[in-house]
């Protein structure tokens, strides 16, 4: 089958003007709820994008843990290359593609490092299993082979059977402060529906609306 030749049409509904509340944040909400209640796989999973020091962009899929007015919250290992990126360049983008609800969410916006209490405490939180595995694994650095990662988490599961796994400090997480969010609705006859949220340049606290063509 020719790639061009596969296509869809798009019929679940679509997005007006006087649906939109003044923030993006309550809109997020309520679509988030819908992805979930529609039981799409991973609804959190959200695509993140770094640049290098090059300007070469790169992406990856990661969990969005926590998000209100004040930002959109993931965690990793602060030696991974998108906290490498981060530090030379906090400007990120994530993406939500809920595929099976015909919507996207884009979001920009400026990545902070969490601070230590939030980090401890949503570590706290995290199965032991996993706990012991962000200790085992030095993110985007080479492997000679699976076995030596699994050999290192063994000898971990070992060295913390006993009594509580500590936060290493090579871990942490990032709050995205929003600067614009688009909504996207899949409309019929590639008719999509598009409105995006900008923070306002004289007030941080208020946003603008645009319809955007599909």
């Amino acid at each position: 089958m020719d790639l061009s030749d596969i296509r869809r049409e798009y019929t679940r509904g679509g997005l007006r003007r006087n649906d939109l509340p003044t923030s993006p944040v309550p809109l997020f909400r309520k679509w988030l709820d819908q992805a979930i209640d529609a039981k799409l796989t991973d609804p959190t999973a959200m695509t993140v994008a770094t640049v290098d020091k090059e300007g070469q962009p790169f992406q990856r899929i990661v969990l969005l843990k926590h998000f209100d007015d004040d930002g959109f919250i993931f965690y990793t290992n602060l030696g991974s290359r998108k906290a490498l990126h981060l530090a030379d360049n906090a400007k990120i983008s994530l993406h939500f593609p809920w595929h099976g609800i015909e919507r996207q969410v884009h979001v920009t916006g400026i990545a902070e490092k969490l601070s230590a209490f939030e980090v401890m405490k949503y570590f706290s939180s995290r199965p032991k299993e996993s706990q012991i595995a962000a200790w085992a694994s030095k993110q985007s650095s080479r492997l000679t082979a699976r076995q030596a990662l699994e050999g290192k988490y063994m000898e971990l599961k070992q060295k913390f059977s006993q009594g509580e796994v500590p936060v290493p400090t090579f871990w942490g997480g990032y709050r995205v402060k929003l600067t614009s969010v688009e909504f996207w609705q899949g409309g019929e006859h590639r008719l999509h529906d598009r409105f995006l949220f900008s923070q306002s340049e004289d007030d941080n606290s208020s946003w603008d609306i645009e319809r955007l063509a599909p």
